[in-house]
């Protein structure tokens, strides 16, 4: 009766044990502030939170850039279990053997993701979204709207263009598309493409590296025209302000934005079920109608105004210009240093 009695003392203190270790399963996810805070918190984390009972501490610190240099410089270890990043540094992390391997058995929903899609961002990076680079300008300053990125050059915007430093993504891509249309290439012979940027730096007003701030320029009258992710500008659209964005005919580049685990991640199964669950197809429905960007997923269910602008096909894919990452993230640190060099100064 003594040791029943005992055992009966006990039950209690087991439950509130396993409740303390249910409430103390954390996940701490490294992403963006702004817009993109606001719409993950209610579209993807929330109902994570709710179904599995892992609670998400969101950690709003530093670009994709910022945020590998992190991973790298701790060995593995940066504090956060799942980061959002591109697919070049999802591929450099697999190269550098600092970020963990995904594939179908430990994330049932990477099989839903379009083969293509995946094998450009590589086994570390679980594709959650695509953009791709936008021609956004102010509709009250530009009446016709702008069809090519020699806009950026014309004497009417003046002092009225603003652009990304090259820690933001979109300044290769711009780098890379002015190439192509002056002769040069993707990789090899990039010189007029550093030529052409050197011309657009010369019209701008500096460089800014969060898209936040950049956009701020675009929202106060600043700046009227700026390269800008299409999904952002979306945004901003549906906000009311007097803006458009167009893909300029001589095309542009995708965003691929993946999510990817530390290899020194603490909490890994609550990783893997994070990004399982924003792969979902109702996941991935609610995150491309909130923050309007393209899925790499084809089989989502996606509204008719915004499926017209936004990449949701493999035909949508075939229009963009999609350079050979693995390739790029060899040269990237070569181009900083010339960006540094010949295009930076051309501003002051």
């Amino acid at each position: 009766m003594k040791r029943k009695r005992c055992l009966v003392a006990l039950l209690p203190l087991a439950f509130y044990g396993l409740a303390d270790q249910a409430q103390s399963e954390t996940l701490i996810l490294n992403s963006y502030g702004g817009p993109y805070e606001a719409i993950i918190r209610e579209r993807i984390i929330e109902p994570f939170e709710e179904r599995t009972g892992i609670s998400v501490v969101y950690d709003a610190v530093g670009s994709s850039s910022q945020d590998y240099a992190k991973i790298k410089a701790t060995g593995g270890h940066p504090g956060f279990d799942v980061v959002v990043m591109t697919a070049s540094q999802a591929l450099q992390g697999c190269q550098d053997g600092l970020l963990e391997k995904l594939d179908s058995g430990r994330v049932p929903n990477l099989a839903a993701i379009s083969p293509r899609i995946s094998e450009v961002a590589g086994p570390c990076g679980a594709v959650h979204e695509l953009q791709y680079m936008s021609l956004l300008y102010r509709t009250d300053r530009l009446f016709s709207p702008p069809d090519s990125w020699n806009a950026l050059i014309s004497p009417e915007l003046k002092r009225r263009v603003v652009l990304p430093t090259f820690q933001n993504i979109m300044a290769l891509d711009l780098l890379q598309v002015m190439s192509v249309m002056n002769g040069g290439g993707l990789i090899d012979n990039l010189d007029p493409g550093f030529a052409a940027m050197a011309a657009v730096a010369r019209q701008s007003i500096g460089f800014e590296q969060s898209s936040a701030i950049l956009e701020s320029y675009i929202k106060d009258g600043t700046v009227w025209a700026m390269p800008f992710w299409n999904g952002r500008a979306q945004l901003l659209v549906d906000s009311g302000l007097p803006v458009d964005y167009v893909r300029p005919r001589e095309g542009t580049i995708p965003l691929i934005a993946t999510l990817s685990i530390p290899v020194g991640a603490e909490h890994k199964q609550a990783a893997l079920k994070f990004i399982d669950f924003f792969l979902e197809k109702s996941s991935q429905e609610a995150w491309v109608s909130g923050y309007k960007v393209g899925s790499a997923r084809t089989d989502i269910v996606v509204p008719e105004a915004l499926a017209a602008r936004q990449i949701t096909s493999e035909a949508d894919l075939d229009a963009l210009i999609l350079p050979d990452l693995t390739i790029v993230a060899r040269h990237l640190q070569e181009w900083a240093d010339r960006w540094e060099r010949d295009v930076v100064p051309a501003a002051n």
